[in-house]
């Protein structure tokens, strides 16, 4: 069965609580989403560090239940 964009969500914040989360259901099948993932977490981090991070919240989904996920991450833009 597949994962919704709520279930995919509700993954990442649990791990990531101050993260601001946006999942697209790209074809409309409920196989192959994207996700837009903004946290503080990632401060100092690289990409490839972001995206494990974001992967470890989903505790190995990718590739089983979740087939597709097109990632994006990045860090709050700080008020001056």
């Amino acid at each position: 069965m597949p994962m919704t964009a709520d279930d995919i969500a509700k993954m990442i914040r649990a791990a990531l609580p101050d993260a601001e989360v946006t999942i697209t259901d790209l074809a409309g099948d409920g196989d192959h989403y994207a996700a837009h993932v903004v946290s503080d977490t990632f401060r100092g981090m690289g990409r490839v560090a972001q995206h494990k991070a974001v992967y470890a919240a989903l505790g190995g989904r990718m590739g089983g239940v979740l087939h597709a996920l097109q990632l994006t991450t990045a860090v709050p833009i700080s008020a001056p």
